[in-house]
């Protein structure tokens, strides 16, 4: 049995963090000792460290609730599980892409700043030619 201190050390979760999983039912609640101090088993530490790991990889609680759920059962096609995994891996590559352009235009209009005061600075005259751009197509 861990405390939730243990857990925490163990799953490299913050003890809040802990908390807000019990009470959205991603965690089962632990028993408690005649202390009334939480104890855990492990398997809910390696639910806590699956919790954790899901994630780091930027999925969403309700994404890790249905994998949790499709876990349930063992003997169950892996289909869904990859169906989220696949769907996330896209809206990552997206985001990526989103990323990629914003470094782009950052870059252009750092790059391009000679002015030696803010009134010749590309940086603040290109922010401004945008904002009158997209004023213009509304």
């Amino acid at each position: 049995m861990y405390s939730i201190g243990e857990m925490s050390k163990r799953a490299h979760v913050k003890i809040p963090t802990i908390r807000y999983y019990e009470q959205m039912g991603l965690i089962e609640a632990p028993e408690r000792s005649a202390g009334n101090q939480r104890r855990y088993t492990k398997s809910q530490l390696e639910r806590l460290a699956f919790i954790r790991h899901a994630r780091d990889l930027g999925l969403a609680i309700s994404r890790i609730r249905e994998l949790i759920d499709l876990s349930a059962d063992p003997d169950k096609s892996c289909h869904e599980a990859d169906q989220i995994a696949t769907q996330h891996l896209a809206h990552v590559r997206d985001k990526i892409r989103q990323l990629k352009n914003l470094e782009k235009e950052l870059m252009r209009i750092s790059s391009k700043c000679a002015g030696k005061n803010i009134g010749e600075c590309y940086v603040i005259q290109s922010l401004s030619d945008h904002t009158l751009c997209e004023s213009d197509h509304a």
